[in-house]
């Protein structure tokens, strides 16, 4: 239905998840081209999560022994998940919740995000949101954290000075305990209170 394009109107009539990937995936190598992302799209599978509460996206690797951002890899196809050379496959997740609660912009944004996620693994074997992260985000418009788009369940507070110290979306010993924690900035116990949804 035209969501290859990556246009304004193709985001807009987004209805599935098929969709949101063939459109997402249309953007990026756009996207690629654009910003000259050192990326092998053809390397990257792309799934929707409808589970997701509070990451907008994630890029899921395999685990690659002693990979050091800023250390370039050599990938010489020996391993068996890797066998016709080149950098291992990584999974762009998506969430659908995310992409219903954000705009084109800031849709678009997230996925330059996880591109530069893309592009570290691919040429380290590993990524992170250390400096090198940082100053590549800033070059393409991406943000280096990506918003939360769920209200957390409970704010913990420090009872001196009002601050917001914590948030936390489910209950765990810090929200059944809080009284029992102090806060960095005044040493003073926490406050938990809960979100009205």
């Amino acid at each position: 239905m035209g969501h290859e394009n990556g246009s304004q109107s193709a985001y807009d009539a987004v209805e599935t998840a098929d969709e949101l990937v063939s459109w997402s995936r249309a953007y990026c190598r756009r996207a690629a081209s654009d910003d000259d992302f050192d990326v092998d799209l053809h390397r990257v599978e792309w799934e929707v999560s409808t589970r997701a509460k509070r990451r907008a996206a994630a890029v899921k690797t395999p685990t690659v022994d002693d990979a050091t951002v800023g250390e370039p890899r050599q990938w010489d196809g020996t391993s068996s998940s890797n066998r016709l050379g080149g950098p291992p496959t990584c999974t762009v997740s998506l969430s659908w919740r995310a992409f219903e609660s954000f705009d084109r912009g800031e849709w678009t944004a997230t996925l330059r995000h996880e591109l530069v996620h893309v592009e570290q693994f691919q040429a380290f074997g590993t990524t992170d949101h250390g400096p090198a992260f940082k100053r590549r985000a800033e070059a393409v418009d991406a943000p280096v954290r990506v918003r939360r788009f769920a209200e957390p369940t409970y704010i913990l507070t420090c009872e001196a000075c009002g601050a917001d110290v914590a948030y936390r979306y489910r209950e765990c010993k810090l929200v059944r305990e809080s009284a029992a924690y102090r806060s960095a900035c005044c040493e003073a116990p926490l406050d938990c209170r809960t979100q009205e949804r």
